[in-house]
């Protein structure tokens, strides 16, 4: 039996007769006629009684026109899922990203994807660099987004997006507050608040004031940019950070000035070393769609 064959049957179970069965699938009657007696040929038992030219569906076929009837609801279910995937309106995507990515750029791609992309289905992760790359290598997620400071991981491909400068955070009152941007020797014996140790980010913050040549007094250390934001906005200290931090702040509380000497990254999708789906790649030209408003902001240059 073919699927035609199947049509067919149901055509005329639904509508009672060869002539009207004919016309609801647009051919003939003979067409008609035809594909019905192979279909009954192929079944193995009657499906209708024959009198005078005139077709009447046996108790038989009652039965399992219902069967038929599943299976091509079943192979139209197919045919709509085929054809939303290769338009990517259909699929999942696990994402891992950095926190200070969760809470900003990435919740804004995700909405709007979202109303573009109804019917896929997304799950994020929020987690330090190293938990992302374990992930993706892994293969418990699809994408990550995160930063690209002295990372060499052979098993992860890095697709750069933008680049980021950090940022001095500090309350609105600051002695230098007034200043467009800040040499770091501007920021001796300030308090600090800074991310944990082992946050690449602060792995580079660490570097560039060891060469320096003078220590910074650490008043408080926070797992997330977020942490380390309210505390700035609650004058425990000054902060050296993402500037992405930006979009998290009170700004009627906190200022952000640029640094010198710059501290750069770029922000990158993270994969595995493989071909991403078409979901996937649609995902990606949504995220590039969103820099413009990141670079208006001076979250990337």
């Amino acid at each position: 039996m073919n699927l035609r064959e199947l049509e067919s049957f149901n055509a005329f179970m639904t509508y009672g007769s060869v002539t009207k069965a004919a016309q609801a699938m647009n051919i003939s009657q003979p067409m008609v006629s035809r594909l019905l007696n192979n279909f009954e040929k192929s079944v193995g038992f009657e499906l209708f009684n024959r009198k005078r030219n005139q077709l009447t569906a046996t108790s038989e076929a009652q039965q399992f026109h219902a069967t038929v009837l599943r299976s091509l609801n079943a192979f139209r279910e197919v045919e709509t899922q085929a054809r939303a995937i290769a338009n990517d309106q259909l699929g999942a995507i696990r994402i891992a990203a950095q926190p200070i990515y969760v809470d900003t750029y990435l919740i804004d791609v995700v909405a709007k994807f979202k109303k573009a992309h109804p019917n896929v289905s997304i799950s994020i992760t929020d987690t330090g660099l190293e938990g992302m790359l374990d992930m993706i290598s892994t293969r418990q997620c699809d994408l990550g987004i995160g930063i690209t400071l002295d990372l060499q991981d052979p098993n992860v491909l890095v697709t750069p997006l933008a680049q980021s400068r950090a940022v001095c955070l500090m309350p609105v009152d600051h002695r230098l507050a007034g200043f467009e941007t800040i040499d770091i020797d501007l920021l001796r014996g300030e308090n600090f608040v800074e991310l944990s140790i082992g946050s690449p980010l602060r792995t580079k913050i660490d570097y560039i004031f060891q060469i320096a040549g003078w220590p910074r007094k650490i008043a408080v250390e926070g797992r997330t940019i977020r942490t380390v934001s309210r505390l700035v906005e609650r004058n425990v200290g000054i902060a050296v950070s993402d500037p992405f931090a930006g979009l998290l702040v009170d700004h009627s509380k906190v200022v952000a000035r640029t640094l010198t000497p710059t501290i750069e990254w770029d922000v990158a999708l993270f994969t595995a070393t493989r071909e991403l789906s078409a979901v996937e790649k649609s995902f990606l030209a949504f995220l590039r769609a969103e820099l413009p408003r990141l670079r208006e902001t001076g979250c990337v240059v």
